[in-house]
């Protein structure tokens, strides 16, 4: 997908400030544009596109791609590229792009005061929009297993064979290690890690949508999945629902640090040529009605904490959070995926 208002991807855009806008029925004078790189691919996020700019006059140009394919696009325009910001999904891919030294830091209070400390980068390099959180799942058939309360506990011997789970490539999976390693130091993560693959049922495979099925269908007792994916199924066709249905969920570490959260989030660019508008593009996501639009797109929880949802994923429950700074999510990547190798997390 191209920019409408590009001639080339190397040219710096042009404004052109209070031009009518022929599409918005507001008739809102446009204000100039935000080119926004995105690897949020959900028709939700039209709506808060067009909400933002009948609400500000400012016309939103977006490409979508993978977030690895973007970081890299970002890097070889170089200081002539037409984004502003960044969108994408868990917190190691804006560590990516961080890491990239594609990002600029931001400095509002508005996205200061609306969103807590533990889901904005520490130097303001980006900012959580929408979370998710990681869960355990179970076989309702088989029953609650008994002493599985926290992630820890997945690599108890009670539970060999018993586990199913994606690979250890998975950006998801490596979070999830990424923060442990935060919380009880690499050496107690790695055994963590092991002992996990020796209680698996099977070899990593498929998506979190194929754990929930495997687990339903009495393939293996137990998996970890993303929040979202479980609200999805609920609401979902006939096949989906019967899934759903035939799984229990266990919010992790409720009595310690809390389960585990990965965000949405976003960043300006450090050649921005519109760098006012997409901070202006920024706090707007953090507004009442774009934290539900962002949210209820992808049965996501919001990240400004008073905002509440109208998504399926809050008939799962309320649940305490792990409040560690997502940005050590990122910064633990690497040693995470040497872990999982050595553990053998194909």
């Amino acid at each position: 997908m191209k920019f409408k208002s590009l001639v080339t991807a190397l040219v710096v855009i042009a404004v052109t400030a209070c031009a009518p806008s022929s599409d918005d029925a507001s008739d809102v004078p446009i204000a100039g544009e935000v080119n926004v790189y995105s690897s949020r691919h959900y028709d939700t996020d039209l709506a808060l596109y067009d909400d933002f700019t009948a609400k500000t006059g400012i016309k939103v140009n977006r490409i979508e791609a993978g977030a690895d394919a973007l970081i890299e696009r970002v890097k070889s325009e170089g200081e002539f590229s037409p984004a502003d910001l960044l969108i994408t999904v868990d917190a190691g891919r804006l560590w990516r792009a961080e890491e990239a030294g594609i990002l600029a830091p931001v400095e509002s209070d508005i996205l200061a005061e609306r969103l807590p400390a533990y889901l904005r980068h520490p130097d303001g390099l980006w900012f959580g929009l929408s979370k998710r959180a990681r869960v355990i799942i179970y076989n309702k058939k088989n029953g609650r297993p008994e002493n599985l309360e926290s992630y820890a506990d997945l690599a108890n011997p009670e539970y060999k064979g018993k586990i199913c789970v994606r690979s250890s490539s998975n950006i998801y999976n490596i979070s999830l290690l990424a923060s442990t390693i935060a919380h009880d130091g690499a050496a107690a993560a790695e055994q963590w890690a092991k002992g996990v693959v020796a209680n698996f049922a099977r070899k990593p495979q498929g998506n979190d949508t194929s754990q929930i099925d495997s687990v339903a269908a009495g393939e293996c007792e137990i998996s970890v999945v993303n929040s979202y994916y479980l609200a999805r199924m609920a609401s979902g066709d006939d096949k989906a629902k019967a899934a759903f249905d035939a799984v229990g969920i266990i919010f992790p570490d409720q009595e310690g640090r809390g389960s585990h959260v990965n965000i949405s989030g976003a960043g300006l660019l450090k050649h921005a040529p519109n760098k006012e508008n997409a901070i202006r593009f920024l706090e707007y996501l953090t507004e009442t009605s774009a934290q539900q639009y962002f949210a209820n797109g992808n049965n996501e929880y919001p990240a400004v904490p008073s905002v509440k949802s109208a998504s399926v994923v809050e008939a799962l429950g309320s649940f305490k959070e792990d409040e560690i700074n997502a940005s050590q999510l990122g910064r633990n990547q690497t040693e995470a995926v040497k872990l999982f190798d050595r553990a053998g997390w194909q």
